[in-house]
């Protein structure tokens, strides 16, 4: 242990212990803007300065080791001066919208800057590069709002390994911007969002779309037009964090009422096609085991876009090992413009589908011509994620936690316990395990035991499991950096699977880039066992349980990989094209 004296006050530490970790130790944090724990300790923003007894100059607490016996001060007249100095500096070149601004719940620089009595007297001019982006692009990056923290930078490339922002210019002008001097629209960018849910302010966003939705000219407002809206199983985790409210208050059925007190006209759970998910993939999966067929193995999931993305960008010669079924969002959008347009009598053309996802690539995704099957334009119109629904909500003074719970509507609503763990990394996996038993077997397997192996945070799982005299090899990864890994030792040779679930965001989709955002909190676990509690409590634990999506077969669909199944339900992933990476592994063929 290392001992050292923060204000006055003994404190030992662990050795290797930073100065702000010792300055928490004894009560008496250091504000923060650019320190992000083992991904970005650069000091960059310098707000974290100390004063050392003994030292002519102050130092950064977040990348300072402690030593025995420092005397350190936090709150000093130099220090606060200091502070406050660097503050009003990092203001100066940041738009100051604040009111209009949608991170202002959220926003670390004004929470900082309101801790150190900061007034509306700036020493300093107030100036700031405009704003050049293509507003159509899902991600915005907003120059002006830019506080080169360079947090993006060290998340992309340490964590997600694509290194998709740099640091260019110099001196004065130095920022972020896409590495390579590239548009965003021609980089490799796998839009998983986690640049923006990791920014302090609000320099990064997903692209608004909530006005063509809710809007004086929006859908909600053309009488003509039928809007359903699906529910991703991730959002009901986290949406409640916007409103300050936990799980037990913020349910699925509260999230009902309000998505209806917006003026949606139908309701809908995508955990409905999360279990069609599981159908139509579980379905292809045996189907690749029993042919007899040389198929490349693993096969990978296919529901996560900013999955698809990276490996269609990175490793282009194994597209072929994707299942070719769409996502759960996708799968929605064809079934409301063909069988639920022919349920309630509506052209689908009048149908607006809207889904609300934890997402940020889902938003491109809707947009790939050959993922819209159903002949009524996009079979997904708009896909929002759940900062914007939290917003619409708060938008129409909606109280939450006064709201009646309601059920989310039929036929597209209901969903099983396999369906909600979707948002959970290993969640496609159990899902899929589940139902495979018991199309092998006949019998359902103990669901709370048999496939827990998947289950956690681990970046990279791997389990074998004996189904019906079968082995089958499976492996579950989580965050890009980590999907690296595993690609790399599967294409060394080092590892062999039968059955790979990827999800771009660290945690999965709980994790997602479309999720509230907490400055230096991941709460991937907590909204993980939220899902799990959901599971557990649900009366239906498998997929192939689900009423409704027995009656989609039976009444429309046929057969799971059927002919009209496959159809509407699967895809192409060469039937788009996907900018490259930079540097590609030595190992890999392009394909042009």
């Amino acid at each position: 242990m290392v001992n050292v004296t923060i204000n006055g006050i003994p404190v030992s530490v662990p050795e290797g212990s930073t100065i702000l970790d010792a300055t928490r130790a004894a009560g008496c944090p250091v504000p923060t803007l650019c320190f992000l724990k083992d991904i970005n300790e650069i000091a960059a923003c310098r707000v974290c300065v100390v004063e050392l007894e003994g030292a002519d100059h102050l130092i950064t607490a977040c990348n300072n080791i402690c030593a025995e016996g420092m005397v350190i001060r936090t709150n000093s007249t130099k220090v606060r001066e200091a502070r406050r100095t660097n503050i009003e500096l990092i203001l100066s070149q940041h738009r100051l919208n604040c009111p209009a601004c949608n991170r202002e719940k959220s926003c670390q620089l004004k929470k900082v800057a309101n801790s150190i009595n900061m007034d509306d007297h700036m020493n300093f001019l107030h100036e700031y590069q405009p704003d050049n982006w293509d507003q159509t692009f899902p991600l915005i990056r907003n120059e002006s709002k830019c506080i080169r923290c360079m947090r993006c930078i060290s998340f992309c490339d340490k964590v997600q390994s694509l290194s998709v922002w740099d640091v260019v210019g110099t001196g004065s002008h130095t920022t972020v911007g896409v590495s390579g001097g590239r548009d965003i629209k021609d980089a490799d960018c796998a839009l998983c969002g986690q640049c923006i849910t990791h920014c302090p302010v609000n320099a990064l966003r997903a692209r608004d779309d909530t006005k063509a939705i809710f809007g004086l000219d929006g859908a909600l407002n053309d009488p003509d037009k039928v809007v359903v809206v699906q529910v991703a199983p991730a959002v009901r985790a986290a949406w409640g964090e916007s409103f300050d409210l936990g799980p037990e208050v913020a349910t699925e059925k509260r999230l009902a009422t309000a998505l209806r007190r917006i003026g949606f006209d139908y309701v809908f759970d995508t955990n409905f096609s999360a279990d069609l998910t599981i159908m139509e993939e579980g379905t292809e999966f045996l189907h690749r085991m029993q042919d007899g067929k040389e198929h490349k193995w693993p096969m990978f999931t296919s529901c996560c876009p900013g999955w698809v993305r990276f490996l269609k960008s990175q490793y282009p010669d194994m597209v072929g090992e994707l299942s070719t079924a769409k996502s759960p969002q996708a799968m929605f959008g064809a079934v409301t413009k063909t069988y639920f347009a022919r349920k309630i009598g509506v052209d689908p053309n009048k149908i607006v589908c809207v889904s609300v996802m934890p997402c940020v690539a889902k938003k491109a995704e809707l947009a790939i011509p050959n993922l819209s099957d159903a002949g009524a334009g996009r079979d997904v119109d708009f896909s929002i994620t759940t900062r914007e629904m939290c917003r619409m909500i708060s938008a129409d003074q909606i109280d939450v936690s006064a709201l009646p719970e309601t059920d989310f509507d039929s036929p597209l609503g209901t969903g099983t316990g396999a369906a909600v763990i979707f948002g959970a990394t290993g969640g496609v996996m159990e899902a899929a395990l589940r139902t495979c038993v018991y199309i092998l077997t006949g019998e359902n397997p103990d669901p709370d035991h048999t496939f827990t192996d998947v289950r956690g945070l681990d970046g990279w799982k791997e389990a074998t499991y004996e189904v019906a005299g079968v082995k089958v090899r499976t492996a579950v990864t989580s965050g890009l950096g980590n999907t690296r890994k595993l690609i790399r030792a599967l294409r060394r040779g080092e590892v062999h699977y039968d059955f790979v679930e990827v999800m771009a965001c660290p945690g999965g989709c709980v994790g997602g880039g479309g999720q509230p955002i907490h400055y230096n909190e991941e709460r991937a676990g907590q909204r993980g066992q939220v899902l799990y509690d959901y599971d557990a409590g649900n009366v239906m634990r498998f997929s192939h349980e689900n009423p409704d999506v027995q009656a989609l077969y039976a009444d429309f669909l046929g057969e799971p990989c059927g002919e009209l199944s496959h159809h509407l339900l699967h895809t192409d992933h060469h039937g788009w094209q996907m900018p490259p990476a930079l540097r590609y592994d030595d190992d890999v063929i392009p394909v042009r």
